[in-house]
C-alpha cells in the first residue's frame, strides 16, 4: 500500500497565507495532528518513507514514521506560488481569486507554477516507486498531493484540484506489481 499525507499545520497556515514553498516548521496543533495520524497508521510497518525537502513535511514524516529512514525528494515539494506566496487568502488579489475559483478552466497566473506540470513531477515520482514493495508513506503538501491524486486518477478530470485537503489528511492506493491502484481516504477518527 501507498500512504500520502499532508503535513500538519503551521503557523502560516493558520495565518490563512499561501504557503508555497516557505519553510516553516509544525506548530504545537500541527504536531498533534500528525501524532493523531500515526496513532491511526500505528499498526502500519512502513518500508519506505518519502517526504517533500520542506521542514514541515519531514517532522510529519518523522512523527508517523519514527523508526524509519526518510528519503528526501524534490518532486514532493508544494507548488511555486511565486511572487503570491505569503498572500493573504483573505485579501487575495482578482487573479489569484480567479484561478482559485475554477483551477480547471482557469491556468495559473503568470510566475506560478502551473497545475499540469505539478500532476507531471509527482506522476514521475509515482511512477519511479511503484516498483516498491511494502508499505508506503509519503509525506508532501496540499496541491502536490492533489497533484499525486489526479495523477492516479485521470478520470477525475480535475476534480481534486476543488477539494478541500486539510492537514494531516491521508490517502492510501494499493500497489500491486508496479500498478498504483486508486486512492481513497483513509479515515482518521477523532480522538
Amino acid at each position: 500500500m501507498i500512504y500520502i499525507i499532508r503535513h500538519g499545520k503551521t503557523e502560516l497556515n493558520k495565518a490563512n497565507v499561501l504557503q508555497g514553498r516557505s519553510n516553516y516548521p509544525l506548530n504545537d496543533e500541527g504536531i498533534k495532528q500528525a501524532e493523531k495520524a500515526a496513532g491511526a497508521l500505528k499498526e502500519i510497518d512502513f518500508s519506505y518513507v518519502f517526504s517533500s525537502p520542506l521542514i514541515r513535511a519531514i517532522q510529519t514524516a518523522e512523527i508517523v514514521a519514527p523508526n524509519s529512514e526518510i528519503t528526501v525528494d524534490d518532486r514532493l515539494i508544494e507548488m511555486d506560488y511565486g511572487q503570491y506566496e505569503g498572500t493573504d487568502l483573505s485579501n487575495m488579489p482578482p487573479e489569484i481569486k480567479t484561478f482559485f475559483s475554477d483551477f480547471i478552466h482557469n491556468p495559473a497566473p503568470a510566475g506560478m507554477e502551473q497545475l499540469a506540470d505539478v500532476v507531471k513531477r509527482t506522476g514521475a515520482f509515482l511512477e519511479e516507486i511503484s516498483g516498491l514493495t511494502g508499505n508506503v508513506l509519503i509525506s508532501t503538501h496540499a496541491i502536490a498531493m492533489k497533484g499525486i491524486l489526479e495523477y492516479l486518477t485521470p478520470e477525475s478530470h480535475g476534480s481534486y484540484w476543488s477539494k478541500y485537503i486539510g492537514n494531516c489528511a491521508v490517502y492510501a492506493a494499493d500497489n500491486n506489481a508496479g500498478h498504483i491502484g486508486v486512492p481513497a481516504e483513509y479515515k482518521i477518527m477523532k480522538c
